[in-house]
């Protein structure tokens, strides 16, 4: 906001914004005194002023934390897991600190004194959102931090992406096993994943709003990437729709605990070693590129926004890939030939 006023046959001028210094100059005439007044409070309303550097000495890293949290963590589906993470993380002393004075090597210390306890991937993870805070900090909330101090910080995690697939014998064995179980949910859920390649949390969201048996589809509104998108169902999934009961919201009406609970259950039971729930969707995922389907059309039915992320199923494509250059070759050879010239 602007304000003007007489001093000694001039007009001051005086600009104010939240966050940035108070910006004052002088003018013979009042119509130059308004002019500049209007063109920056311009400048202001496109965050084009310097920000007061004073702010980073007035707030600690825990408030900076404490309002990610409030604003940022709680909008995200994993909520729960995060505000505990971030809980934790504010208590330690490197949160009292200013951020004016914080900078890479107070993380470097953070991160040495955390390592003999944790894997370099978990503090990795736990660190994730601390440093998405800074980003949001500059870019939104309009904070005067010149540089991320976690974008340099040196975290050599090795890779942790499991290829873990289903061995012989081993479906049958957990549906075995589920069969068991009192509720019938347990089996109608593993092979519902085994059939689609969703996450766990996708498939006990599912509402019967949602399903499209007409078109054999199912539309998944809430994903981990924040993107909505719809798969088809095959036959395999169709069934285990038809086998449900239809007087509640949900198609698989449990808890995501119990759900976990009753999973390690059946997996010891049906004598399955280092199987995760997860494992089932990297094993259907596979299944997709060994059917001969492209990247794009698996990574519309497995939702991941990073086609990368699509490259570690390279070994269950290249069966595939085989059998469609040697169909497209003609040959009897089964190799290429350049065609001719």
């Amino acid at each position: 906001m602007a304000t003007i006023r007489k001093h000694r046959r001039k007009w001051q001028v005086q600009v104010r914004r939240a966050g940035a210094k108070a910006y004052s100059k002088s003018f013979q005439l009042r119509k130059d005194a308004e002019e500049w007044a209007r063109e920056m409070e311009r400048r202001a309303d496109r965050q084009d002023l310097p920000q007061d550097a004073k702010v980073l000495g007035r707030t600690t890293l825990r408030s900076l934390v404490e309002r990610y949290v409030n604003t940022v963590t709680v909008k995200k589906r994993g909520a729960h897991f995060e505000r505990a993470v971030l809980r934790r993380f504010m208590k330690h002393n490197i949160c009292s600190r200013k951020l004016s004075e914080l900078r890479t090597e107070h993380f470097a210390a953070y991160r040495d004194e955390r390592l003999p306890f944790i894997k370099a991937s978990t503090l990795k993870r736990q660190l994730n959102p601390v440093r998405h805070m800074f980003e949001i900090a500059r870019d939104e909330w309009g904070m005067p931090i010149e540089r991320n101090p976690l974008k340099k910080l040196k975290l050599d995690a090795q890779d942790q992406r499991r290829e873990r697939r289903l061995r012989e014998g081993e479906f049958s064995r957990l549906i075995e096993a589920a069969k068991s179980r009192r509720n019938p949910l347990i089996e109608s859920v593993i092979r519902f994943a085994v059939a689609t390649g969703m996450r766990r949390g996708e498939i006990l969201a599912v509402r019967w709003k949602h399903v499209d048996r007409a078109q054999r589809s199912l539309l998944i509104p809430d994903t981990k990437t924040g993107q909505s998108r719809t798969i088809p169902l095959v036959a395999a999934a169709l069934e285990v729709l038809a086998e449900q009961r239809q007087d509640a919201e949900r198609v698989f009406p449990i808890t995501a605990n119990a759900f976990r609970l009753a999973w390690e259950r059946v997996r010891l039971k049906a004598g399955v070693e280092d199987l995760h729930f997860h494992d089932l969707r990297h094993d259907a995922i596979s299944r997709f590129f060994e059917l001969g389907l492209s990247v794009p059309e698996v990574a519309l039915i497995s939702g991941h926004k990073d086609l990368r992320m699509l490259f570690r199923y390279a070994h269950a494509a290249r069966q595939a890939i085989l059998a469609k250059l040697e169909g497209a070759t003609g040959s009897e050879q089964g190799g290429f030939s350049p065609a001719a010239s």
